[in-house]
């Protein structure tokens, strides 16, 4: 487990405000992420962190519950850089100090959620580095944020070489548009959503299609936003269509997509 104070905590402590379930929805897409789950069940013994949980405990135990209803032996540990915060082990969960140096752990997946959304932007490279170096081998990173109860959430997934792409999700029920989470968007993104950007283009373009979709509105925003994706596919962008019915809305796209450097 975390080797508590051998090395100094990296990072800032942050409002560490957080809610119950407030991080169901990126929850939900790790459990159903092949990859993820694939590299999970891989290991003789996964290990998962969630970095940054906040000032109390409960979506890292949200988090190893999802995650070992489907990698059973999987086990988490939840870090925070401020000692006021850190709490005694519970329902199976670690917690310890510790920041972007993950306390010196090589996990195979670190949940930071609402971490580098009160950092600066200068500051994201950096700390997708120091995170990036201490992954196991093939281990990858869930780096996001949400509003304040979960209801619109973004996210990057990263392995040591870089972003691989970008989740938008959202709940259909309260959301209207899928450019109503542009608030949301993670700090390597959300001062680039201006006209002519790349992230700027993919939300416009997505809420042409969502608006296209009028028609299917009688059947629900689930069943809508489904024919707006694929709508949005068949212009050329290259969104994933998902092949089972999702609780949420979800767009997920190729990094190269939104970068806001062009390789």
């Amino acid at each position: 487990m975390a080797r508590d104070g051998f090395l100094r905590a990296q990072g800032q402590i942050t409002r560490g405000t957080t809610n119950l379930n407030r991080l169901r929805r990126v929850d939900r897409w790790m459990a159903g992420r092949i990859e993820i789950v694939e590299l999970l069940r891989a290991q003789a013994d996964p290990l998962a962190v969630d970095l940054g949980y906040g000032d109390r405990p409960d979506t890292a135990v949200e988090m190893s519950r999802r995650l070992r209803a489907v990698a059973p032996r999987t086990a988490l540990v939840g870090l925070e850089i401020d000692p006021a915060r850190v709490v005694d082990d519970r329902d199976g969960v670690h917690f310890a100090r510790g920041g972007f140096e993950l306390a010196g752990l090589r996990p195979h997946l670190v949940r930071a959620f609402n971490v580098l959304r009160q950092y600066d932007e200068s500051e994201v490279g950096p700390a997708w580095a120091r995170m990036q170096s201490g992954l196991a081998p093939g281990g990858l990173i869930v780096e996001g944020t949400c509003d304040e109860i979960g209801r619109r959430c973004a996210w990057i997934l990263l392995d040591a070489d870089g972003p691989r792409s970008l989740t938008l999700a959202w709940d259909p029920e309260h959301t209207d548009r899928p450019s109503d989470i542009a608030p949301r968007l993670p700090k390597a993104l959300i001062h680039h959503n201006v006209p002519g950007t790349p992230i700027h283009d993919l939300l416009t373009a997505a809420d042409r299609c969502w608006d296209a979709a009028a028609q299917y509105a009688p059947y629900g925003r689930r069943v809508r936003w489904s024919h707006a994706r694929t709508a949005l596919h068949a212009q050329g962008v290259p969104c994933e269509l998902p092949r089972r019915r999702l609780r949420d809305n979800v767009l997920t796209v190729p990094w190269d997509v939104v970068s806001p450097v062009r390789p």
